[in-house]
């Protein structure tokens, strides 16, 4: 064909051609490069990389790649399974350049990048707080066959349950079910009750739980009165498009307990429960609703508990005015016990309640949430949520220790984001209560309070956060000071992974009503009012740094904190000789008193570590606290040797959960030092043998500490049926919670599970 072509014409052709070749030549830039592990340096096949709209290629075998692309700006991402994803933007190429990128990418830090709200009311990193925090998952839950969120948070590193009350890191003793230095939260809002600001644990909707945040240190500044020692977050899950309803039916049976002479019953005591869950996104509405059941014959004498539970949340998201979105959540209990109060004796019914404190219970409570949200843009949020609770303890054989209360919640919360730089958090709450009961007499109270904090990032590395709050109560009319508390804290992110933080909170609880007017008689244990009980106040301070791992084989994190918590006023329960308020006659009791000047300092540390490889998966979590907790005087400020009481100076625990296929394996192992004091009144002669027979020889022969081991097995069928085995207690230790509180000895559970 070339040679039909006139010469003329054929040179004019090729030399067309090869001024359009040498165009294309000068308008196409060749990028190549390796990718790799930033820190084991080892190449990433397979990886994929996009360079334009439907253009991309995938890295050989030893992580290399190579494409050619038009001049002019490109951006380039590099994503990998496990690894965070990277962006490069290349825009300036010379002539005949071909471009090599070496990329180096980090496996992503899932333990150590969770998101979290409680430290700040606002989403946050985990690692990028300033206040110690642990996070639990409702995974733990399912896999230990804990239905009780009592019985999970005593597993907690750094926290002790005692007869339902919550100290962290020390910072509470045994206060005899009436008052929390703890504050308990549902997504936010506060749950603990108005009369005795105690902690119902069993109303906690585990059904449809996101995670639990413990905040380990004062956090009045945010949560007000009651959050003295911390807080403890129950966190509900979000509904998703494709939406799942869950279910589980167990049953249970306690075994024999280690003496023979505390078996009491002739048959086998049995347990059992069941749940219902759902959650899912219709439109665009989100529905989340759980039912729970438990029936618990019990392993104690006179302490059988039955309990019904049920939760719904509604939100609404508004179609036309976006951020917008209003809803409703339900949460409501009803119970029916008899609480363990004292033994019987220490020989042959430590496990028998004493017949004479054996009451029935019927107690109730509902809570209604109406909340109401708007996000505008980036910068402006403003939240009204609000709660009204409603609690009802019924004694059908005791009508004298009644109690009736109602309380309304309300908090408006502003946030602004200025920048990257600077953020405010700020919000006006207002807290009312009424109490109609012939155990505690009527009752209103009333509390206001505003708050606001400021986050600072002035650089990439260092976050600053200072915040203050103005508290104000009231009681039957009773005026009480306005309180102004502080907190600041600062976060330093060294390494790529390390962080340093260091933070100091001021805090602060109003004597609930139970501990200024609580009167009544419980077999020998009487109780004295004390209406003129002061508030509590104190402060706590923390160092410390978490450090992350991220490797191609595992990740997660090690926390190492030191703690200083310092009180003063702080309540306790002290027996001896009062008057009656009534008869004025001098009798032996209990009676709520400022007693203690405490200091509480140690030292935390704990870990989350995710292992993985081809073919199994294994997860490590635990922690150790060592904490020295001792009253202090308060005109020398130097330690006495008194050391507080219901404290330990040891505590430590493990968990491993390993999957290999459709097999999953628990092991949760407990270590607890012995308890360093208690009250006299328990372990002194002259009246420990009216209060707890037998106790006192029993408490010196067995406060030696305990090691604690539970151990697990299930099989995942599909996603439609799992069969779970749980033994509890496997050693079969004997401990004790406050005296006379033998804790659960070997019990096993059987689970079906699985999604509808």
């Amino acid at each position: 064909m070339l040679q039909q072509i006139p010469g003329k014409l054929l040179l004019l052709y090729l030399l067309l051609i090869s001024i359009n070749t040498g165009l294309i030549a000068q308008n196409v830039v060749r990028i190549s490069g390796q990718v790799y592990d930033a820190h084991t340096m080892e190449s990433l096949p397979g990886g994929a990389i996009m360079y334009g709209k439907g253009r991309g290629t995938i890295t050989n075998e030893e992580g290399r790649y190579s494409f050619t692309t038009e001049r002019g700006t490109v951006h380039i991402t590099f994503q990998y399974v496990g690894y965070k994803s990277e962006t490069f933007t290349l825009s300036e190429f010379d002539k005949g350049d071909s471009i090599v990128l070496n990329v180096a990418m980090y496996p992503k830090a899932m333990e150590i990048d969770q998101v979290v709200i409680s430290a700040g009311k606002s989403e946050q990193r985990i690692s990028e707080l300033t206040v110690s925090m642990s996070v639990i998952k409702p995974e733990a839950l399912m896999a230990s066959h804990t239905t009780d969120a009592e019985e999970l948070i005593n597993k907690t590193a750094g926290i002790e349950v005692l007869d339902g009350q919550a100290s962290i890191r020390g910072g509470s003793g045994f206060s005899y079910g009436a008052g929390s230095r703890v504050m308990v939260l549902v997504d936010g809002l506060p749950m603990l009750s108005a009369d005795a600001g105690h902690i119902r644990w069993q109303s906690m909707p585990l059904e449809n739980l996101a995670q639990v945040e413990i905040i380990k240190g004062a956090s009045s500044v945010m949560y007000g009165s009651s959050a003295l020692n911390g807080i403890i977050n129950f966190r509900t899950a979000k509904a998703s498009e494709e939406g799942v309803t869950k279910y589980f039916v167990e049953t249970g049976m306690f075994g024999k307990p280690k003496r023979e002479a505390w078996i009491w019953w002739n048959s086998p005591r049995f347990f059992s429960s069941a749940s219902l869950s759902h959650l899912k996104k219709y439109g665009n509405t989100d529905i989340a609703a759980g039912v729970f059941v438990l029936f618990d014959n019990g392993y104690r004498k006179l302490n059988e508990n039955y309990l019904s539970r049920l939760n719904l949340h509604i939100k609404h998201h508004h179609k036309k005015i976006e951020g917008l979105n209003y809803g409703v959540s339900v949460n409501g209990m009803y119970n029916q016990k008899r609480d363990f109060v004292v033994w019987e004796d220490a020989v042959t019914g430590a496990l028998k309640q004493d017949a004479s404190t054996a009451q029935r219970l019927y107690g109730t409570s509902l809570a209604i949430d109406p909340t109401i949200s708007l996000r505008r843009g980036k910068r402006f949020t403003h939240d009204i949520r609000s709660r009204i609770l409603f609690s009802r303890n019924d004694y059908p054989d005791g009508g004298q220790n009644n109690s009736n209360a109602l309380s309304q919640y309300i908090e408006y919360q502003f946030g602004y984001t200025k920048s990257q730089i600077f953020s405010i958090n700020s919000g006006f709450v207002h807290y009312s209560s009424q109490i109609f009961s012939p155990f505690y007499g009527d009752h209103h109270a009333w509390n206001a309070a505003a708050y606001t904090q400021a986050n600072i990032i002035p650089t990439s590395r260092l976050k600053l956060v200072a915040g203050v709050r103005l508290e104000y109560n009231t009681l039957d009319g009773i005026k009480d000071a306005i309180i102004p508390l502080f907190r600041t804290g600062v976060n330093y992110r060294l390494f790529d992974i390390t962080f340093l933080r260091a933070s100091f909170g001021q805090g602060y609880r109003y004597p609930s009503i139970a501990e200024k007017y609580a009167a009544t008689t419980l077999g020998s244990v009487k109780i004295i009012p004390n209406p003129l009980i002061n508030p509590e106040k104190g402060w706590n301070s923390e160092i410390a740094i978490k450090q992350g791992f991220l490797t191609q084989y595992f990740d997660g994190y090690l926390d190492i904190a030191t703690f200083y918590t310092q009180n003063i006023n702080m309540i306790e329960y002290v027996f001896g000789i009062y008057p009656d308020p009534i008869t004025q006659q001098y009798t032996m009791g209990f009676k709520a008193n400022n007693i203690e000047y405490s200091r509480v300092y140690g030292i935390e540390l704990e870990f989350v570590i995710n292992i993985k490889s081809k073919r199994m998966t294994h997860k490590l979590t635990g922690g150790y606290v060592f904490m020295y907790p001792v009253e202090f005087n308060p005109t020398t400020y130097k330690n006495t040797k008194t050391y507080l009481k219901y404290r330990r100076k040891h505590s430590f625990n493990v968990n491993l959960n390993s999957n290999i296929s459709k097999f999953d394996f628990i092991i949760n192992a407990f270590i607890k030092s012995p308890t360093l004091d208690i009250d006299d009144v328990f372990i002194n002669p002259m009246t420990s043998e009216d209060i707890l027979p037998g106790f006192a020889n029993y408490w010196v022969n067995n406060n030696t500490g305990y090691f604690l081991l539970d151990a697990g097995i299930s099989y995942q069928f599909n996603d439609r049926l799992k069969l779970s085995l749980v033994i509890k207690n496997i050693t079969n230790t004997e401990y004790m919670g406050r005296p006379g509180d033998i804790q659960p000895h070997r019990h096993i559970s059987f689970r079906v599970s699985g999604k509808l």
